[in-house]
């Protein structure tokens, strides 16, 4: 049981009392612990979402080739949490991942409608011819596309793409017990058209 904490642990970094409720939940599948945790974390985001960040800090980031800048704010409840090192952490990754991927929104809610509209349009043009109930099967899967190319916290992370910038947010919530949220961000990059 513990060898199977330690790699709960090293692949979540949540708590060692949640790791083992997890792996008893789990019957010791370190996957289906893994699973387990991710929906404890979505529920426990979900739950602090109402509570207001006020705190946190605000990146810059400039990649190595000078051509590309990022700015973006991330902020939680209190001056103690921004202080913390895996907050700190996270906020550069968020950083690197708007200058590694160009999303243009943070989440979805952001995009606005009028382009939602535009994008069904020119998605459905191709399968118009579809029955109604395939139409929208097809439209739904390519609109999670559409969502994840534009928007921050439905991309995949770039340095795990099995996980979205969204379950690497709730993790991070989960883990330090205060809400967290990804408030805005400019990316810069020379040379990009006005």
């Amino acid at each position: 049981m513990l060898d199977a904490i330690k790699i709960l642990r090293d692949k979540t970094s949540a708590g060692v009392m949640d790791c083992k409720s997890a792996l008893r939940e789990a019957k010791g599948d370190v996957e289906k612990a893994i699973v387990i945790l991710r929906k404890k974390g979505i529920k426990l985001a979900s739950e602090k979402s109402s509570r207001v960040a006020k705190e946190g800090l605000i990146e810059s980031y400039i990649h190595s080739n000078g051509k590309i800048g990022v700015l973006v704010e991330v902020n939680c409840e209190t001056d103690f949490v921004a202080r913390n090192d895996e907050f700190k952490k996270f906020v550069r990754d968020i950083s690197m991942q708007i200058a590694a991927s160009k999303p243009i929104y943070v989440r979805r809610e952001d995009v606005p409608g009028e382009m939602v509209k535009k994008e069904k349009e020119i998605l459905a043009f191709p399968v118009k011819n579809k029955p109604k109930e395939t139409l929208e099967k097809i439209l739904a899967g390519k609109l999670e596309k559409f969502y994840g190319k534009i928007c921050l916290l439905e991309q995949p992370f770039v340095k795990d793409p099995k996980m979205k910038i969204k379950g690497l947010l709730y993790s991070l919530i989960a883990k330090i017990g205060e809400n967290i949220v990804i408030r805005r961000f400019a990316r810069y990059q020379l040379g990009e058209k006005v």
